[in-house]
């Protein structure tokens, strides 16, 4: 007869020995592929992220999945995390498909209408940013750029009665 706590004590024993060993791969697989695998960088990395912990999961509590097929799961998402991420950082359209490029949102105290828009960030997320940072007027800011990972960055002004240098590379 099926519990309601468990169906067999064979169940339970197969998620313990399972839940072990799939963790154990899991975590010689992520010290193999380096930090990179589980940053949080941008969006992409986050899906893998996601993946990682849908697949792992599979493995833990669906009886029809072995732990063999579990792992070589697991080890494909970290490879391919690994190639995606180490051709993008060799080839200049894979970075730009992968990670995107930083907006530039603010620039000299001057809300920048349609990045806002295109980016779908409001002036008032803007303002706490600039808050956050300490600057109460946006002619205190040289700059606010939408990072890659979804953060905002805030360039302060060294002296914000003169006109600041531009010191943002790579930001569109």
């Amino acid at each position: 007869m099926r519990s309601v706590f468990f169906s067999s004590a064979d169940t339970l024993w197969r998620t313990l020995v399972v839940s072990l060993l799939a963790y154990l791969c899991l975590v010689v697989l992520l010290r193999v592929s380096g930090k990179r695998t589980l940053s949080k960088m941008n969006a992409f990395d986050f899906v893998v992220t996601i993946a990682l912990g849908s697949t792992l999961a599979t493995i833990l509590l669906n009886k029809d999945t072995s732990l063999a097929e579990g792992v070589l799961a697991l080890g494909l998402l970290v490879g391919l995390q690994f190639l995606i991420t180490w051709t993008s950082v060799r080839v200049r359209w894979m970075r730009k498909l992968v990670t995107g490029e930083p907006t530039l949102l603010l620039h000299r105290g001057r809300m920048l209408g349609d990045a806002l828009r295109r980016t779908r960030v409001t002036e008032t997320e803007v303002l706490a940013a600039l808050r956050s940072r300490g600057c109460a007027a946006l002619q205190d800011a040289e700059a606010v750029v939408l990072e890659t990972d979804g953060s905002l960055s805030v360039v302060r002004r060294s002296d914000p009665s003169e006109p600041a240098a531009s010191t943002l590379r790579g930001v569109k």
